[in-house]
C-alpha cells in the first residue's frame, strides 16, 4: 500500500490509540528529510508535530478521537538541522481500512510536501501556534522560515488582533536564537516617563524610587529578541535612543555615562500606518526604515475569509480546553462565523468563542450561543439579500437556507465560479455543490 502513495508523491503513517506511529512509508525520507522515517518509527505524533496538532487536546487529535477525518493541515518537522513544512491528512481507522494495516492500527496519516497546495486548493496549515489556509498568511508561514537562519530587524504591520506577537514568536522560535530570551515590552501600555527604564534599565539613585541598579529589556533580551509592541507609540525622544541602538548596538541606562553593547535582535510591530505617523511628524523617517529592514503585513481577517473556519476550531478547542469542556460548533454557527466581518479579528473570534463556551449548555454550540451583534449580523445580511435578489427570493420560497445560500455564493464569486474550487472550500463534493447551485438559483 504505501508503494501505491509513493508514487503519488505521499508517504503513510500508521498511528495506534495512542498516537505513535507503528510505521511508517519509506517515502517520507524524500518528503521530510533523509532519515525522517527513523525518526517518526515509535515516536509520538505530538513529539513530531507538536502538541497543537496531536497533543491531548490538539486540533487533529480532538477531530480524529471524534470519528473525524481531516485533509491538509500544515506541520513543520526538523530532521536533524533541516525544517520543513508537511501537509497532514488524517483519518480514523474504519472497518473496511483495517484490513490495510496491522491491529494496532488506529489512524492513518498521509503525508506530503507543505509546497504544493495540491489538488483541492489551499488548505488548513498550522505553524508555530499560527492557523491560516489563506495565501496571504500561508505566504507569512514561507517568509517566516526563509528567515530562519537571518537576524535581520523585521517589522510587523496589521490591525489589533491579527497576531502580530503570534508571528513575532514564531520568527524567534525558528531562528537560531531560539535558545535565548523572548522579551516583549508593550510601547504602547507603559508611561513615557518610565518607558525609557524599561527599555535601558537604570542605576540606583536616578530618580525618585530607583533604590537599586536595574537590568532593562535590551540587556535581558541579551542572546535572544526583543519584541517592541505597538512601536508608533514611542515617544520622539525614545525614537532617537532606539535608533542609537538599532545603529550602533550601544546604548545607556538611565542615569549611567558607561555605554553598554546588546546583541538582542529586534522585531517591532504596530498597527498604525507609520509612513502617515511620518508625514504628520510624530515618527522618525530614519528609524522606520532601520525597523523595516524586513517588512511582514497581516491582513485582517476578513480579507482572508478562508482562515476563519480553521481559525474558529482552532480557538474553540483552546477555550474548551480553558473552561475543561469538549464542545462542538454546529453547521448553523459556523456559518454565521463566516458571515460576521470580525473588526476586531482573530482577538474578536477567540473572545465570541468564549462567550459560546461560557453560555452554551449543550454539547454543541448553535447561533443563538454566539453574542448578540454577531447574529445580528447574520440576520441583517440575509434580511438585504431576501430583498435585493430575486434567485435569494427564490431560495426562500422553496424552504431553501438563505445563510447557506450566501455561503455558496460567496465562495463561487472568490473562486471565479469555479465549481471544483469552491466545493473544496466549501467542504462538500461538485455534486452536491451543483445540487445546491440548482436549489438556491445559482446554476448558470
Amino acid at each position: 500500500m504505501s508503494g501505491v502513495f509513493e508514487s503519488l508523491g505521499r508517504a503513510l503513517l500508521c498511528v495506534d490509540a495512542d498516537f505513535c506511529v507503528v510505521h511508517a512509508s519509506p517515502g517520507i525520507d524524500a518528503i521530510a528529510g533523509a532519515g525522517a522515517a527513523d525518526l517518526l518509527a515509535g515516536r509520538s505524533l505530538e513529539e513530531s508535530f507538536g502538541a497543537e496538532l496531536f497533543g491531548p487536546q490538539g486540533t487533529l487529535r480532538r477531530a480524529l478521537v471524534g470519528g473525524e477525518r481531516r485533509e491538509g493541515w500544515g506541520a513543520s518537522i526538523r530532521v536533524g538541522e533541516e525544517r520543513r513544512m508537511l501537509s497532514l491528512t488524517a483519518a480514523p481507522v474504519t472497518s473496511v481500512d483495517s484490513p490495510l494495516c496491522d491491529p494496532r492500527v488506529a489512524y492513518l496519516v498521509v503525508v506530503r510536501s507543505g509546497e504544493d497546495p495540491g489538488e483541492a486548493g489551499v488548505l488548513p496549515a498550522m505553524f508555530s501556534g499560527l492557523v491560516a489556509a489563506s495565501t496571504a498568511m500561508l505566504d507569512v508561514f514561507r517568509l517566516v522560515q526563509h528567515l530562519a537562519e537571518s537576524d535581520a530587524t523585521v517589522l510587523i504591520t496589521g490591525e489589533s488582533g491579527t497576531g502580530k506577537e503570534l508571528v513575532a514568536r514564531a520568527l524567534h522560535e525558528n531562528s537560531p536564537r531560539r535558545g535565548g530570551r523572548f522579551v516583549a515590552v508593550n510601547c504602547g501600555a507603559i508611561p513615557a516617563d518610565l518607558l525609557e527604564s524599561e527599555l535601558f534599565g537604570h542605576v540606583r539613585g536616578a530618580f525618585t524610587g530607583a533604590v537599586r541598579d536595574r537590568e532593562g529589556r535590551f540587556e535581558l533580551a541579551s542572546g535572544g529578541a526583543l519584541f517592541l509592541d505597538e512601536v508608533g507609540d514611542l515617544p520622539l525622544p525614545l525614537q532617537v535612543k532606539l535608533l542609537r541602538v538599532l545603529q550602533e548596538r550601544t546604548f545607556e541606562r538611565v542615569g549611567e555615562n558607561r555605554t553598554r553593547r546588546t546583541d538582542a535582535r529586534i522585531i517591532a510591530a504596530t498597527n498604525r500606518d507609520l509612513k502617515r505617523e511620518v508625514a504628520e511628524g510624530r515618527f522618525r523617517e530614519d528609524l522606520l526604515y532601520r525597523l523595516r529592514v524586513v517588512p511582514i503585513v497581516l491582513p485582517p481577517l476578513r480579507a482572508r475569509r478562508g482562515d476563519i473556519e480553521p481559525l474558529a476550531h482552532h480557538l474553540l478547542a483552546r477555550v474548551t480546553l480553558r473552561h475543561g469542556r469538549s464542545l462542538r460548533l454546529s453547521s448553523d454557527a459556523l456559518r454565521v462565523l463566516l458571515d460576521y466581518p470580525w473588526p476586531g479579528n482573530a482577538r474578536e473570534l477567540e473572545n465570541a468563542l468564549e462567550y459560546a463556551v461560557a453560555v452554551c449548555r449543550g454539547q454543541t454550540i448553535h447561533p443563538v450561543d454566539l453574542p448578540a451583534e454577531v447574529r445580528e449580523h447574520a440576520t441583517s445580511m440575509a434580511s438585504t439579500t431576501d430583498a435585493d435578489n430575486p434567485a435569494a427570493r427564490h431560495a426562500a420560497e422553496s424552504g431553501a437556507d438563505p445563510g447557506e445560500r450566501q455561503l455558496v455564493e460567496q465562495a463561487l464569486t472568490r473562486h471565479h465560479w469555479n465549481r471544483e474550487k469552491a466545493a473544496a472550500e466549501l467542504r462538500m463534493s461538485r455534486t452536491t455543490l451543483w445540487r445546491k447551485m440548482r436549489e438556491y438559483g445559482l446554476a448558470r
